[in-house]
């Protein structure tokens, strides 16, 4: 007698059968190793503020001695505010990062608050600081007695961000390698840059390293942190793409402090390497301080230096626009953006339309070429917003206590990082205000998009309106919305 199966439901017989459906659902899969995770991190913090963050610090403390205090500063700061952010990673394991954990904390409207500094200023603007630098110094050996032409420089931060929006849009894997290639670039370039240093040193040129004429006023000395935090900044971005990391309990505390530790050092032995040869004149005086350094000492071969330099800062390009697209993705599967940045290529399994929007909105910032005034409005707009992230910490031991949490870090460190942030924020307003007045009113515009376009329920008119337009994208681009995996 043979046995009726018209009715049964064909089941997965072995775990490949469960892989390859998986490997068919539209989403973001955890591709990322723990190696990806350390470049993105590197890749993303060594980018322009190395290279170009060396003037604006000595500038603002007078001396290289409290330069040096700075920099080491800057990585311990840096290295605490990691530390919360690994709690948070491993607790609240969400796109978006320090947004997910405001809105889990807060509530939508001071997540809003978050998303719209980060999507107006923050990323498209470090975006755009680290392209420009980049085209600088590709052009620097075709123009090396003068600075590159303005137009030149724009022109070519914007092919570098295109090309490299192009990657990301394609293939994961390809931003991924590119991230793991140009990472090695820049390291390289460091590694040269420390190890000339350390001949300098044995031959005893350590003449500029003193505290004379130090800048008395604190307000100043806090100013200067802008530029050397501006340097770090990106200890936070693997945060952006913990569910595309394997084992993200296990791997990204581990590639937060690896990363963190490798890049301070880094960051000190690269600016005792330029003082041991220039001057602090020198370095106040050159728009490119790798490419002053290797003028002195490589002669012919002084080439190298802005290559590599190069190099590192489309890395860095790379690695901001990696992250960055997964912040607008996390931002509208909340509702807080168009809901087209929340879909997926079918084919090619990226967040294309938020990579996209990302690019957009950093081509827009090319119009302004001055560096140093777009560090000054990333600067306070981000220590803002990263000072509410890790007041999360503390909040959510008062108010979940029974939330899991694989990593919990000690009470103490949280706090100091928040009155940290606030003096960084609070007294460069006084030794700067016209440049943190208009981070505030940037911030402030915030406030009325939320209460317009989230709070307020839209007409029908509008929303049909809206949704023609993501169906018309939908179909341009070939994206749909992501699709959860049955769970076993």
């Amino acid at each position: 007698m043979t046995e009726d199966r018209s009715n049964y439901k064909e089941v997965p017989t072995n775990v490949e059968d469960e892989i390859k459906k998986d490997d068919e659902v539209v989403g973001l899969k955890p591709k990322m190793t723990l190696f990806n995770g350390i470049t993105v991190i590197v890749g993303s913090i060594i980018g322009s503020g190395i290279f170009i963050s060396p003037t604006g610090v000595l500038q603002n403390t007078g001396s290289v001695g409290m330069a040096l205090v700075v920099w080491v500063a800057s990585g311990i700061f840096s290295m605490v505010g990691a530390y919360c952010y690994a709690e948070l990673g491993c607790m609240i394991q969400k796109t978006g990062a320090d947004y997910a954990y405001i809105m889990v904390t807060f509530g939508p409207f001071l997540a809003f608050m978050r998303l719209w500094v980060e999507c107006i200023i923050v990323r498209p603007c470090s975006q755009t600081i680290v392209a420009l630098t980049f085209s600088v110094y590709i052009m620097k050996p075709f123009f090396p007695t003068c600075m590159p032409p303005d137009d030149s420089a724009r022109l070519l931060a914007a092919v570098c961000i295109l090309v490299l929006t192009f990657v990301n849009c394609w293939n994961v894997k390809w931003a991924t390698r590119v991230q793991d290639i140009f990472t090695g670039a820049k390291l390289f370039a460091l590694a040269v840059i420390i190890i000339t240093g350390f001949v300098q040193l044995g031959r005893g040129q350590t003449q500029y390293f003193t505290f004379d004429n130090t800048e008395p006023d604190i307000t100043k000395i806090a100013l200067s942190f802008y530029s050397g935090l501006f340097a770090y900044n990106g200890w936070n971005y693997l945060n952006f793409v913990i569910e595309e990391l394997k084992d993200p309990v296990k791997n990204l505390p581990k590639a937060i402090y690896i990363s963190i530790t490798l890049v301070t050092a880094v960051y000190v032995l690269a600016n005792v390497a330029f003082y041991t040869t220039l001057s602090p004149a020198e370095v106040l005086g050159s728009e490119a301080v790798a490419v002053t350094f290797a003028n002195r000492l490589y002669g012919y071969m002084a080439w190298i230096m802005p290559f590599f330099v190069a190099c590192s800062t489309f890395g860095a390009v790379n690695g901001v626009l990696l992250t960055s697209s997964r912040l607008f993705y996390a931002g509208a599967m909340e509702g807080q953006m168009p809901e087209i940045l929340t879909m997926i290529q079918v084919k090619r399994m990226t967040p294309t339309p938020a990579v996209l929007f990302m690019a957009f909105l950093s081509l827009i910032y090319l119009g302004s070429s001055n560096i140093f005034a777009l560090i000054s409005y990333v600067g306070f707009a981000t220590w803002v917003s990263i000072g509410l992230a890790v007041l999360c910490v503390p909040w959510l031991r008062w108010k979940c206590p029974e939330m899991e949490r694989p990593i919990k870090v000690n009470l103490i460190w949280p706090i100091l990082y928040i009155i940290a942030t606030i003096l960084i924020t609070i007294i460069p307003m006084i030794a700067a205000p016209i440049e943190t007045g208009i981070g505030v009113g940037i911030i402030s515009t915030g406030i009325p998009v939320y209460l317009i376009f989230i709070k307020v329920r839209k007409p029908v008119w509008i929303k049909r309106g809206l949704n023609k337009i993501d169906v018309l994208l939908q179909k341009l681009m070939m994206v749909c919305q992501p699709e959860k995996a049955a769970k076993l």
